[in-house]
C-alpha cells in the first residue's frame, strides 16, 4: 500500500515523462533515495481533459521497476493510445493525470456469468477477461460509469472483441485492486476502491 507522498512522486514522474516527450520544461524530480521506486509493480496511467478520457495505458503484471513502469505508461497513454491522437503541446497544461498501482492478480473460478457477477465486487475489483487471443481489462474506476455488473461485463467483453452475450467455460477471469492517486484533487484511496 502506498501513501500520498509516494503518490505525489508517481504523478510527478508521469507528468515529467509526458513533458520530456513534448520538450516542455518541467521541474526535475529527485528520486535518488526512493528505493520503493525500484520494486517491480504494475501500474496504469489515465489521462483526462476536463473530465473526458484522453488516454489510458498500463501493465497488468509487474515486470519492471515502478519508476520505469509509470514513465513508460504515462508516455504510452499520452502518445500511443490507439483510441486517440497523440497529446499535443497545447493540451499538456489541461491534462489531468491519475496513476493506479495494481495489486497482484487473483484468478476467479466462474463457470458462467452469473457466478462471475456474484463473485466480483463492484467498485472494488478491477477485472481482466481473457479467452484465447481476446483480452481486456477495466480498472475499478470503470464501475463509476458502469455500476451494473451485467453492463460492466457486457462492455468488458465488447472491449475484448467478443459479443456482449458471449460466455465459455474456458473464459478466464482475474481480479485486482488499485491504490490510485489523482493529480488535481489529490484523491488517494488507500483501501483499493
Amino acid at each position: 500500500m502506498m501513501n500520498k507522498p509516494q503518490g505525489d512522486v508517481l504523478i510527478a514522474l508521469a507528468r515529467q515523462a509526458i513533458a520530456d516527450k513534448l520538450e516542455i520544461r518541467c521541474d526535475a524530480i529527485n528520486t535518488d533515495h526512493d528505493d520503493w521506486l525500484t520494486e517491480h509493480v504494475a501500474t496504469f496511467v489515465t489521462l483526462t481533459i476536463y473530465g473526458n478520457l484522453r488516454g489510458c495505458i498500463g501493465t497488468l503484471e509487474a515486470y519492471r521497476p515502478l519508476i520505469d513502469d509509470v514513465r513508460s505508461n504515462a508516455e504510452a497513454a499520452a502518445f500511443h493510445d490507439p483510441r486517440f491522437a497523440p497529446l499535443s503541446r497545447g493540451e499538456y497544461a489541461s491534462v489531468d493525470i491519475e496513476v493506479s498501482v495494481l495489486s497482484r492478480m487473483q484468478n476467479v473460478e466462474a463457470q458462467n456469468e452469473q457466478i462471475a457477477i456474484a463473485t466480483i465486487r463492484p467498485g472494488i475489483d478491477g477485472v481482466v477477461l481473457q479467452y484465447g487471443p481476446y483480452k481486456a481489462t477495466f480498472l475499478p474506476q470503470v464501475w463509476d460509469q458502469l455500476p451494473d455488473p451485467q453492463q460492466f461485463f457486457a462492455h468488458l467483453k465488447q472491449k475484448a472483441g467478443l459479443s456482449i452475450d458471449f460466455w465459455h467455460p474456458e473464459l478466464q477471469l482475474s481480479t485486482y485492486q488499485v491504490n490510485k492517486f489523482h493529480e488535481h484533487n489529490n484523491e488517494h484511496n488507500g483501501s483499493g476502491h
